[in-house]
């Protein structure tokens, strides 16, 4: 096992050092002012580069966003928009909206989220379900829609002549300067939905619209679902004082998913034009994107196996239709969302993973490709911008360590790739329309959020919140107690290289109890050299208490390439305890882990993952917390479990190995089980079906349950509860000597 000598010698190193006589706890972990110090989001550049404009918590709130900007010529920050001022009183929230933030991850209140004018004069921001509109220059913010209903999805036109939304399952365009609303749609209804995304695009394939406009505004596209084939669900939301008995259209596994038709509309004489996605309609809509020329319409066709991937285009002058590329693989083929069509040359960007790792292509606009730009065996996360005048693209990506998120540029000619951040870390890149400037938001696993503005070379040019834990940051009463986890990696015998972090108390008795926190699945990563929010706080608090807090990236995991990912094809739920297992013998050989003292704790498929180690490897895991775990993939969706499951006509016997139902009998240890009472993504139904298969075993277990939430237990007094929860069970059974 290497770097372990280097790894034993950093966690004695600190045995000496004293602890804070205010110690942290989880009521001040969820309790305002942030302990994070209250870093701005959503940080963007507006269009002409004057200012930076971002939301920040209040201070009394720190869940309740307010709309700010930093001028940059003048280096002043003002508060644009108070959400108090603009809208006071309790939220109501429709169910559709409801829904739409919990698969955008999307949690507070107040102004949540804001877009620009193309032409940088104008804000647009919804709250409370209308929206507010503001001119620069005007002294208060114009209220476009105010009505009873609530809109979603509420958008600039490219020009900024018009907003669009989707109200009661129909499209609708208004004209910002005569207030003239025109509906696109009339007659969606019931299962009939119109310019909006399916559950699965939503919840699996990142596509959260329905809509696009083209650059011109001159056309608009948008979808039709269907979702009468979709299998009708009735659960139950078991709310403190209610049960609702909910009816939902939910695709599980092999079963028919919603209809998509798309269409483009002139917005002329508002007709659609439905186009031809062909004659099988068992197919799933990834991506929509115009060409610049506002003349050319793509979309991205995705076969059901998902092992297909094409990028058609459509002229609309002739309505003639041709694919431009395929890509193709035998497991899966990730989606993306980096196409970039150039402005000033009829070429685009295409990532893709063909040579094993997400990398940059780029291609004329008919198809034929130009050159590869980035290669390696590295990853690349995101582009950022794409300077035309210069001919380089700058992008995201782990060139230097899968551990950290960096900024690099390339040549649109070829060439090297070289770095343009300088800090080791994560960074997360904001940059204006010329890319000459960008907004760095920086963290590291002992840095909470900073951010500042810089030019395109990386060179700094100011701060925007420094973030520098002084006296007066919130985070200053803690630092003589804080733990400075170390990272690192082993080999394991089947020759795979896995990255851990470890935490390790400041005072280190013989042997002490260990919590593997773990998530596993794909399109995950845990260790990262990044801030990691309350969760990071947690660990604080649990290794200050004497625990061990040890997380690692199996295989199947993200930001390693396909096959580090493809590992887990059609076998979920093994190759992935196997790596975990691995960790823990990686733990039993630090002389101050208690080998008979070992937790293991995660939520959604890390509650997955936390059921299977404890069931399948209850040699090595004594206690468990398992979070709204999947306990079986036939009740999970189409697109995320037929991806990395395959059909399960094809696959039965991958199906019944990958249920946790299996192994259940094998549980030795201590297990509590929590789940939201309303979760509509991984279904109550996960849980309560393992609940009775546990008690016909007559296998005692623990549950805690959360009336009216949904998958991510959201809410301040929850988590202190949800925290309070997991961390007396650990107590109970692996923490009684501490």
């Amino acid at each position: 096992m290497k770097r372990l000598a280097t790894l034993l010698g950093l966690a004695l190193s600190v045995s000496s050092v004293g602890l804070s006589a205010e110690q942290l706890s989880i009521e001040r972990i969820f309790s305002s002012p942030s302990l994070d110090g209250g870093a701005p989001v959503k940080l963007k550049i507006s269009p002409d580069g004057s200012r930076v404009t971002f939301l920040k918590g209040k201070e009394s709130d720190y869940e309740r966003y307010d709309l700010w900007e930093y001028h940059i010529e003048s280096g002043t920050t003002r508060l644009l928009f108070d959400s108090d001022q603009l809208h006071s009183g309790p939220e109501e929230l429709s169910d559709e909206e409801k829904a739409r933030r919990e698969r955008l991850r999307l949690h507070g209140s107040g102004i949540v989220d804001y877009q620009w004018s193309d032409d940088g004069k104008a804000l647009l921001f919804p709250l409370a379900g209308d929206v507010f509109y503001y001119r620069l220059g005007d002294k208060q913010a114009k209220r476009l829609l105010e009505t009873p209903e609530f809109e979603t999805d509420i958008r600039f036109s490219p020009k900024a002549n018009y907003i669009s939304f989707v109200r009661e399952q129909n499209l609708y365009v208004l004209n910002i300067k005569s207030g003239e609303e025109h509906a696109l749609t009339t007659d969606g209804k019931g299962p009939i939905k119109y310019g909006m995304a399916e559950f699965v695009a939503q919840e699996e394939m990142g596509r959260m619209t329905g809509y696009w406009w083209s650059p011109d505004e001159s056309q608009i596209a948008y979808t039709r679902i269907d979702e009468s084939p979709v299998e009708e669900i009735t659960r139950s939301e078991i709310y403190a004082d209610s049960i609702k008995m909910i009816t939902q259209r939910y695709p599980s596994t092999g079963t028919a998913n919603a209809k998509v038709a798309l269409a483009v509309a002139s917005l002329n004489d508002k007709q659609p034009h439905w186009l031809d996605l062909g004659d099988n309609q068992d197919i799933y809509l990834a991506r929509v994107r115009w060409m610049r020329d506002s003349r050319n319409l793509t979309y991205q066709w995705q076969s059901r196996n998902q092992q297909s991937l094409q990028l058609r285009q459509v002229n609309t002058d002739n309505w003639a239709q041709k694919t431009l590329l395929e890509e193709t693989a035998d497991t899966w083929v990730n989606l993306q969302d980096d196409l970039t069509f150039l402005k000033h040359s009829p070429r685009f960007i295409w990532p893709s993973e063909r040579d094993g790792f997400k990398h940059l292509y780029l291609y004329n606009n008919d198809g034929k490709l130009v050159r590869q730009l980035t290669k390696g065996n590295w990853v690349v996360d995101d582009i950022a911008a794409v300077d035309e005048t210069n001919k380089l693209v700058y992008f995201t990506g782990r060139k230097d360590t899968p551990l950290e998120k960096h900024l690099y540029k390339v040549s649109l000619e070829g060439g090297e790739v070289s770095r343009v951040s300088q800090r080791g870390g994560f960074h997360g890149v904001s940059f204006d329309k010329k890319a000459q400037v960008y907004v760095d938001r920086f963290s590291t696993i002992n840095t909470p959020p900073q951010v500042s503005l810089h030019k395109a070379d990386g060179s700094r040019l100011a701060w925007l919140e420094e973030n520098a834990i002084d006296e007066n940051h919130p985070l200053a009463a803690y630092q003589t107690q804080w733990i400075k986890p170390s990272f690192g990696s082993f080999t394991t015998d089947e020759g795979v290289e896995l990255y851990y972090r470890l935490y390790t108390p400041k005072k280190l008795q013989d042997k002490h109890p260990a919590i593997v926190y773990l998530y596993g699945g794909p399109h995950a990563q845990v260790v990262t050299n990044s801030w990691a929010g309350s969760r990071g706080l947690m660990f604080q608090y649990w290794v200050n208490k004497g625990y061990v807090v040890f997380s690692l990236d199996n295989r199947g995991s993200n930001y390693r390439g396909k096959a580090f990912e493809d590992a887990i094809y059609r076998n979920m739920g093994d190759v992935e305890v196997r790596d975990q297992v691995e960790g823990v013998k990686f733990l039993r050989q630090l002389p101050f882990v208690d080998a008979s003292l070992i937790g293991v704790h995660g939520h959604s498929y890390g509650g997955y993952m936390t059921l299977m180690s404890m069931f399948k490897a209850g040699d090595y895991f004594q206690a468990g917390v398992s979070g709204a775990p999947v306990t079986d993939w036939l009740l999970y969706d189409t697109h995320y479990t037929e991806r990395y499951m395959d059909h399960p006509d094809h696959n039965s016997d991958g199906y019944e190995k990958s249920s946790v139902f299996p192994y259940a009998k094998d549980l030795k240890g201590d297990l509590l089980i929590y789940h939201g009472m309303a979760d509509d993504n991984v279904l109550f139904t996960h849980s309560t079906r393992l609940y009775k298969t546990l008690q016909d075993l007559a296998i005692p277990f623990e549950v805690m349950d959360y009336p009216g939430k949904k998958h991510g237990i959201r809410g301040k007094q929850t988590q202190i509860h949800l925290n309070r929860t997991i961390t007396g069970f650990f107590e109970r059974h692996l923490g009684k000597n501490l």
